[in-house]
């Protein structure tokens, strides 16, 4: 190989390791959202869902949770999922079974100084108002770095 042909080796090499570079730096720190929001909001039925208008890129947890429909406060119904892609900011609480012994809790909004957005739902027995799981979601996002 020539002079030529290593030069262009060397110069792939370097755009390589800048591009993974500029990758790993817009990355959302999983580990530390995923242990900060299940301090602040984990339960088996919540979903918190961050990501841009190109799409999710941070999901707290299961795909079944975050695509569960409940009551949307309103008089319909909707997942997560469905209020990541409406990007509106909503905080909203009401009941979600007949008898008004379970909640549902709504949250979304931008992810502060970040071009990010996020949504959320929790459902369940004691779920907090909506307002509540925008609270502590603003400070689990602290707590991760964003």
């Amino acid at each position: 190989m020539g002079a030529r042909g290593r030069l262009g080796l060397v110069a792939a090499a370097g755009l390589a390791a800048l591009t993974l570079g500029a990758c790993s730096q817009n990355a959302l720190p999983k580990d530390a959202l995923d242990s900060a929001i299940n301090d602040a909001v984990g339960d088996p039925n919540s979903c918190v869902l961050i990501g841009s208008k190109d799409g999710v890129a941070y999901r707290f947890g299961t795909h079944v949770a975050c695509a569960a429909q409940w009551p949307d406060c309103n008089g319909g119904q909707r997942s997560a999922e469905d209020l990541f892609k409406l990007g509106t900011a909503v905080t909203a609480s009401c009941p979600s079974s007949a008898d008004g012994a379970r909640g549902v809790g709504w949250a979304a909004g931008p992810v502060e100084g970040k071009p990010l957005s996020y949504a959320a739902a929790m459902e369940g027995e004691n779920t907090p108002p909506g307002v509540i799981i925008a609270d502590k979601l603003k400070a689990a996002f602290k707590r991760a770095g964003l």
